[in-house]
């Protein structure tokens, strides 16, 4: 057991401190540079989408939008907004990470691990929304397609892979 005042101490202090800080601070720009953020995410969606249909994709990330089924005769653009960002599920885990580290320094490597891990999780999750949602629209048209996609598979894929994150979160960063 090392004495706080013992060069040991200062040792795993310094570091978690430093961990503890990086995380509020990627917290802090997750907020701040948001749309900057949405700009990133909407371009990553509109690659996804482009795969999948190359020609009929159009991304004006400046706007946070991309735009499907440009071939069809009922082209949608889909606008990535504060709420529908991966961000705001982000920005918890990074908070709760940095309390865990504040609290206990020594679980810093396992926390860090379990914030990237679920961190990944939300946004591919929320990526997996994204093309569900353009799915069903390509599926049952523009009304029902956006309907169906955005009010109710968009909600249960995002609760449920929002959960599953957590648990996975939370297994990964307590595990012994």
């Amino acid at each position: 057991m090392a004495l706080a005042d013992s060069p040991a101490a200062r040792r795993t202090d310094l570091p978690s401190r430093v961990v503890v800080v990086a995380l509020l601070g990627v917290a802090a720009a997750l907020v701040f540079a948001n749309r900057a953020y949405r700009d990133a995410e909407i371009s990553v969606s509109g690659l996804l989408l482009g795969a999948v249909d190359p020609d009929g994709v159009a991304v004006v990330a400046e706007r946070q939008t991309v735009y499907f089924g440009l071939h069809s005769g009922t082209p949608l653009g889909l606008r990535m907004t504060p709420e529908c960002t991966s961000a705001f599920l982000v920005l918890p885990l990074l908070v709760i990470g940095a309390v865990m580290v504040a609290l206990r320094p020594r679980v810093a490597r396992r926390v860090l691990l379990a914030v990237g891990v679920a961190a990944v999780a939300v946004v591919v999750v929320n990526q997996v929304r994204v093309l569900a949602l353009a799915g069903l629209v390509e599926w049952l048209g523009t009304d029902t397609g956006y309907y169906w996609g955005h009010t109710l598979l968009g909600s249960m894929v995002s609760v449920l892979g929002g959960a599953a994150a957590l648990v996975l979160f939370a297994r990964l960063a307590t595990r012994g």
